[in-house]
């Protein structure tokens, strides 16, 4: 060992009780936190001779110091040993990268006619949740199908309270219009009570209902509505075809289970509510040296501090401190917490289900990863750099006619596009148009930054462009010191097709022209692409929202807080623009003289 830690002397005076371990650097940074049953068998196997793991070799030789705090419980380590990964994020510890919450799908009952619309946060706002769903797609596939099926309107509602004919939705048959009346209230409240049943598993009963619904138009002889009922059984039962598993009680379970080895790993949950499969989602922890089980187990404490445990986790491995472990997440959740491996029945099925979509997970990152590396590899070798680069930087520049100037800074690494790290500008101050000084603005902005240590700099920096615009950059590159950054311009060639493109390299005067089908000129192509994708949106996002300002700050006597108020009342300019003078006295603040003042302001000689 290189540090003086004298470990032997403090091996000897560890208690056999459970508790945590804390492992400390030179300096005093944090490295590890574990953990154990009992703190002298737990921190004593680090230090044996047996014990040669390069990964934990590569640990113990760190330590200068190490820190334990007894506990009474191994409910209590866990709890603690949470806390301080949480808090302390160590570098060889199980960290998850992602935290964002499971969406839902919300219920708006508080109108007659009610709505299901994709939720994300705490569930405090009044109505029911259906979910948790394992992403978003999910969520948006749900509706899409309850749409389909039941025509349930998806507006806003002060888009539907300003509504006096049909919009789109219904023309493409996704809604019924009950807003210009085009359902009742009862036929409407059937449908939505039918989609309902469906997110609440009770299909069959739905498929029962639309039988005697469809015999009872044919009885009247509505042979039109009885082929719509038809359509609608035909429908549900393609649904209903692609449920892969189903239990015949209705559960609410999480099923877990790990794949990999120690510094890659997937972890896949399965989520179950009324003994329906609602789909799995993957996660890749950060976990250098920890064992799957050590792996599952931190996994899991982190993941319930976000999502809400059900009674019941059923993991694909059986662990030490599983009961420990429902203990602490109960304790956490305020209700009764079972973690287990089944070993028979349909939880087995589910099992084998995650295992086989973690197995499936890693495969792919591995081989994006791969397919990523060769790129890099082929790009270092196209620009004759040292080494493949580990961090990239691409800017753009959006615009219409000067007006509403963005620029983009996206950020990819050897998995691809680091989609957290991405930045837009807004950028004024320049003459409209100037496409030269709006790069150096933002490259300014950016790097000033960079210098500060806010943020790593890249290793290679693209600019959409060619000499001009990368000799302008360079100048304010080398003003905040980094001229030695690698900086390369991306022109499109003669056509503007893809596959044509000249790379200008800073200090190289004739252009690099790569074949049309490298691997470096898709690596540099992805990256362009995306550049100019975030720019665009954010442009456009920025003229629509300029637009609708821009024609209500015209408005003699209507300021900031009224115009909130009309946009937020009528649901954008173009409820603004529809209502008459009396709707527009029934926002707050807005009087009948300014009301009319706005009236004849959007409609000039009417």
């Amino acid at each position: 060992m290189t540090s003086a830690f004298d470990h032997k002397a403090f091996l000897a005076a560890l208690p056999r009780r459970p508790g945590v371990y804390r492992m400390f650097g030179a300096s005093h940074e944090l490295l590890y936190v574990g953990k154990a049953r009992s703190l002298k068998d737990r921190v004593s196997s680090y230090f044996v001779a047996s014990n040669v793991n390069p990964k934990v070799q590569a640990l113990v030789h760190q330590i200068a110091d190490i820190e334990v705090t007894v506990t009474n419980s191994e409910t209590e380590a866990l709890l603690l040993e949470y806390n301080l990964i949480k808090e302390h994020r160590p570098r060889y510890n199980v960290v998850l990268r992602d935290d964002k919450s499971y969406p839902y799908i919300h219920l708006t009952a508080n109108h007659p006619f009610p709505r299901l619309v994709f939720y994300r946060g705490p569930r405090s706002s009044p109505g029911r949740y259906f979910g948790p769903f394992p992403g978003a797609g999910a969520v948006r596939d749900t509706l899409n199908q309850l749409q389909k099926l039941f025509r349930i309107r998806n507006c806003r509602d002060s888009f539907f309270e300003n509504r006096s004919r049909p919009c789109l939705q219904y023309q493409i048959g996704r809604c019924s219009a009950p807003c210009v009346a085009l359902i009742t209230r009862e036929a409407y409240a059937q449908d939505f009570e039918s989609a309902v049943k469906v997110l609440e598993g009770r299909s069959d009963e739905v498929n029962a209902t639309l039988q005697a619904r469809m015999l009872e138009a044919s009885g009247r002889l509505d042979f039109e509505r009885a082929a719509q009922i038809r359509d609608q059984l035909a429908a549900l039962k393609a649904i209903q075809a692609q449920q892969v598993v189903t239990a015949e009680d209705e559960r609410d379970v999480d099923v877990v289970d790990i794949a990999g080895e120690p510094g890659e790993y997937a972890v896949s949950v399965m989520l179950v509510r009324g003994g329906r499969n609602l789909g799995t989602s993957s996660s890749f922890p950060r976990a250098a040296l920890a064992e799957p089980d050590e792996a599952l187990a931190s996994f899991l404490m982190q993941y319930y501090a976000n999502h809400e445990p059900p009674p019941e986790v059923f993991l694909g491995r059986k662990l030490e401190d599983a009961e420990a472990l429902g203990q602490a997440l109960g304790t956490r959740a305020g209700h009764t917490v079972r973690v287990r491996c089944p070993a028979r029945g349909l939880a087995v099925r589910w099992v084998e289900l995650t295992r086989e979509n973690a197995a499936q997970a890693l495969r792919m990152r591995l081989s994006r990863r791969q397919g990523m590396e060769e790129m890099l590899a082929a790009l270092a070798a196209e620009l004759n750099l040292r080494a493949p680069p580990s961090r990239m930087e691409c800017f753009d520049i959006s615009h219409t006619g000067g007006e509403g100037t963005v620029a983009s800074c996206v950020v990819f690494g050897p998995e691809g596009p680091l989609k957290k790290e991405y930045r837009r500008f807004n950028i004024t101050g320049v003459t409209p148009g100037d496409d030269y000084a709006a790069l150096r603005q933002a490259i300014e902005r950016r790097y000033t930054r960079i210098r500060h240590e806010e943020v790593p700099p890249p290793d290679l920096l693209l600019i959409d462009g060619g000499l001009g615009q990368i000799d302008g950059v360079h100048e304010v590159l080398a003003a905040l010191g980094f001229a030695g950054l690698t900086l390369v311009g991306v022109a499109k060639g003669p056509d503007r097709r893809p596959g044509q493109e000249r790379l200008f390299v800073y200090g190289e005067r004739v252009p690099r022209i790569p074949e049309a089908h490298s691997p470096a000129l898709r690596v540099i192509q992805r990256i362009r692409d995306e550049a100019h994708r975030f720019a665009i949106t954010g442009h456009r996002r920025k003229r629509a929202r300029r637009y609708t300002e821009s024609v209500l700050e015209t408005v003699p006597g209507l300021g900031p807080a009224k115009r909130r108020a009309l946009l937020t009342h009528f649901g954008g300019l173009q409820g603004v623009v529809r209502a008459g003078v009396a709707d527009l006295e029934k926002v707050a603040g807005i009087g009948a003289t300014l009301a009319r003042t706005l009236y004849d302001h959007l409609h000039p000689g009417s």
